[in-house]
């Protein structure tokens, strides 16, 4: 399990015994922030973190490093594997201060518009995480920070 604090892991494996696997971008500095904040929160040690933009990062069954480092990822226990919105809320219904968005979030209708809200998000990353940056965000993986 990744620690708030590093975010590395020894050995990346499809999913967490106890939660969900979350497929991150660690030479993204505004994702490392995002992620860590997830970490730190009660229950954030269910979920099981995997930098993808680490070379040694195994990322299983249906989950290629390209689309892993286009787009947010969640593997769940059962092997199912989420992206996008429905990726985030399956994080929020595992930590208890973010249920309630995550119950939100299910109304009908409400995932098709988060999701049409992330994809705009999508193309401003690259300037938002470089903004984090500069006011002093950092990559958990910096070797390979492009941003």
């Amino acid at each position: 399990m990744a620690r708030p604090d590093t975010l590395q892991r020894d050995d990346a494996h499809s999913c967490s015994a106890t939660g969900p696997t979350v497929y991150f971008d660690g030479s993204c500095p505004l994702c490392t922030v995002e992620i860590k904040h997830y970490a730190s929160r009660e229950n954030g040690e269910s979920l099981d973190f995997v930098d993808v933009s680490a070379d040694t990062s195994t990322l299983g069954p249906g989950l290629e490093a390209d689309a892993a480092m286009r787009r947010f990822h969640v593997r769940l226990p059962d092997g199912s594997l989420l992206s996008g919105a429905r990726a985030f809320i399956a994080i929020w219904e595992t930590l208890p201060g973010w249920r309630w968005l995550a119950r939100v979030a299910q109304v009908p209708g409400v995932p098709t518009l988060l999701e049409g809200a992330y994809r705009v998000f999508l193309p401003i990353r690259p300037i938002l995480s470089r903004i984090a940056q500069l006011l002093g965000a950092q990559a958990a993986n910096p070797k390979r920070d492009t941003r």
